[in-house]
């Protein structure tokens, strides 16, 4: 079982950047696909990023060319690097361990929250 420990939410006004970090232990971390969805009030869960072993990266419509996704496998972390934030990017951001095949989620972290002011 492996357990996810989002941090480096908060607010910040648009146009801004913030850096997310998922501390991942109890599992081998370098094995699993890894990612972050995130979730806004009244909207459905979307996947922001996904990046898997190999360095592979995905990533959703409304965060290409912000957002950038990274691993470090000898630290068992992963990187959300959000760059020009908009007041839409507003949501609670889920680190994830993700499905190989089809980036879907199947493991989550507790989230974290970040505020895009206007």
């Amino acid at each position: 079982q492996v357990q996810l420990v989002e941090s480096g939410g908060g607010l910040v006004q648009a146009g801004g950047s913030l850096r997310l970090s998922c501390a991942a232990s109890g599992s081998i971390f370098s094995i699993y696909t890894m990612g972050w969805y995130r979730q806004a009030p009244g909207k459905q869960r979307e996947l922001v990023a996904g990046i898997t072993t190999g360095g592979i990266t995905n990533y959703g419509d409304l965060v290409k060319g912000r957002f950038t996704i990274s691993r470090d496998n000898t630290k068992n972390t992963v990187y959300l690097q959000m760059n020009s934030l908009k007041p839409e990017d507003t949501a609670v951001y889920y680190c994830n361990v993700l499905d190989r095949g089809s980036w879907f989620p199947i493991h989550w972290g507790q989230g974290t929250q970040v505020t895009v002011s206007s």
